[in-house]
């Protein structure tokens, strides 16, 4: 069992930068893949970025490819999501998840923790 709690969410105007985290609770934290995830009104919630338990890979969704970034610390129980150069449509609730078996590429469907969420809000 893990749980997850989002953190860094808030109001950014466009081109500017958030950091989120995920913290985690649990010892086996480091055998997780872990994604981040977002879901704007209306819309399904899809994966945006995603890491491995070694952190030697990483998944980007094309809409975020050089502009966001995934790390993990696993002595910290942390993954931190760098969003830069932010536009109007990155405005969603962003999820962080773990999947215990570290399926890949990762989806929604395949992650078995999810956190509550954070509101990340990019005005024009």
């Amino acid at each position: 069992q893990v749980q997850l709690v989002e953190s860094g969410g808030g109001l950014v105007q466009a081109g500017g930068s958030l950091r989120l985290s995920c913290a985690a609770s649990g010892r086996t934290f480091s055998s997780y893949l872990i994604g981040w995830f977002r879901q704007a009104p209306g819309k399904e919630r899809d994966v945006v970025a995603a890491i491995t338990r070694s952190g030697l890979l990483t998944y980007y969704a094309d809409s975020v490819k050089g502009r966001f970034s995934i790390s993990r610390d696993n002595a910290k129980n942390t993954v931190d999501l760098q969003m830069n150069s932010l536009k109007p449509e990155d405005t969603a609730v962003y999820y962080c998840a773990a999947d215990v078996e570290g399926r890949w590429p990762p989806r929604n469907v395949d992650m078995d923790y999810w956190g509550k969420g954070t509101l990340v809000t990019v005005s024009s």
